[in-house]
């Protein structure tokens, strides 16, 4: 496509800061993330509060969970909360999704069995999607019924129309595994994974195709993108480092071979190098999450000013001999 081009947006991790924001703001980058568990181990946030606070400490870029672990939501509340969040920040909100499951005790505390996370997840996706299209609307599914209801969002005090864009935020699916790629093909519009190769990368774009192929389903507009660890330094010995330190313990002590394949780290140079491979493999929308305990804005700046540019799509593959 003549209008394809290559995005950065920046996950605002540990937590949403009103003064991280603004400068992020001010990068260019085109949208903020962040997600988050209902009872995770440690003290962190839920993901539409956190979305909330994106909403009001932002004025320009998309915003987004990275992500909402949706099977553990009632999704007409959460249909609520998304709609009146994306109408009262002028549509900009986006929903990343995914099952969870690493916290078998958010799913037992709130009544869902873990088992039931894919369905759960695929039926709420619909739900939302019902509700957004505005109208009285049923349901009639496995976990959820309701008939003859209608969802109307706030309107931003002074201005006229429904306030949420038409048909709602979009549903971005995440996760690593066939069937995440399914859900994306099926119900996405967008596949936003996470510690993925480039190599891997590439055959999760292939299936997420093949998948949409066997539905019948046109992928016309549907987003590629990535949400990607990584740390740009100046020193690139300090930025690999920070991966070590940052992810190292908290994925089994991988060894740093093998963390390099999933979250570059480097100077600008060398991180942009490893990203044009997940630009070459279909990536299109990187988020950027910081994988440092220190300095995060850094990490983002550096990437949005100085990798960002060096990244090319590559030319159409030729589809004939030239006569």
């Amino acid at each position: 496509m003549s209008d394809e081009r290559i995005i950065f947006g920046a996950a605002a991790i540990p937590e949403p800061d009103r003064d991280w924001l603004a400068a992020a703001e001010r990068l260019p980058i085109a949208s903020v993330w962040q997600g988050g568990h209902v009872l995770p181990p440690s003290a962190t946030g839920e993901a539409i509060t956190r979305l909330a606070l994106l909403t009001a400490w932002t004025e320009r870029v998309r915003v987004g969970t990275a992500v909402l672990q949706l099977p553990l939501y009632q999704p007409v509340i959460a249909a609520k909360q998304l709609a009146d969040l994306d109408a009262r920040s002028g549509g900009r909100v986006s929903v990343g999704i995914g099952v969870g499951g690493e916290f078998r005790t958010e799913f037992d505390a709130v009544g869902v069995p873990v088992g039931e996370r894919g369905p759960r997840t695929d039926e709420a996706m619909r739900v939302l999607r019902t509700l957004w299209r505005g109208g009285p609307v049923a349901h009639h599914g496995r976990f959820f019924r309701f008939d003859d209801v209608e969802l109307r969002p706030v309107r931003p005090p002074g201005e006229d129309g429904p306030g949420m864009r038409p048909g709602g935020p979009p549903l971005l699916v995440s996760g690593r595994k066939r069937p995440a790629m399914r859900r994306a093909a099926r119900l996405g519009d967008g596949w936003m994974p996470y510690l993925m190769s480039p190599e891997a990368y590439a055959r999760s774009v292939a299936a997420v195709r093949e998948e949409a192929d066997a539905a019948g389903r046109d992928l016309a507009g549907f987003e590629w993108m990535l949400y990607l660890y990584c740390s740009v330094r100046r020193d690139g010995d300090r930025a690999r480092d920070d991966v070590a330190g940052f992810l190292g313990g908290a994925y089994g002590g991988r060894p740093e071979a093998m963390l390099d394949r999933i979250a570059p780290a480097g100077t600008p140079d060398e991180v942009a190098a490893r990203l044009q491979r997940y630009v070459d493999a279909g990536v299109r929308h990187f988020v950027i999450a910081p994988a440092a305990h220190a300095g995060t804005l850094e990490v983002v700046r550096l990437a949005a000013e100085e990798v960002l540019p060096r990244l090319t799509i590559p030319a159409p593959a030729s589809t004939g001999a030239a006569s």
